[in-house]
């Protein structure tokens, strides 16, 4: 699986944000461009990632978002 960039992501990789992104289910809450999320977890789906935030449980994003540090 690659990030927006193309570079490969793997099982506890970090990733940012690269745009701020509406996060359904969440109360309306919003992760802002910049956003740091650790330790993600490859899916099954090619182009979907599963994280933990601290404020937000069983977060899946998709990888197109994300960039990796």
């Amino acid at each position: 699986m690659r990030d927006s960039v193309g570079n490969l992501l793997a099982d506890g990789d970090s990733v940012t944000l690269v745009k701020d992104l509406k996060v359904k289910g969440a109360g309306g809450q919003t992760l802002k461009r910049g956003t740091v999320i650790r330790s993600i977890r490859l899916t099954g789906d090619p182009q979907e990632i599963d994280c933990r935030h601290e404020t937000i449980k069983g977060l899946v994003l998709r990888a197109e978002f994300v960039k990796k540090n």
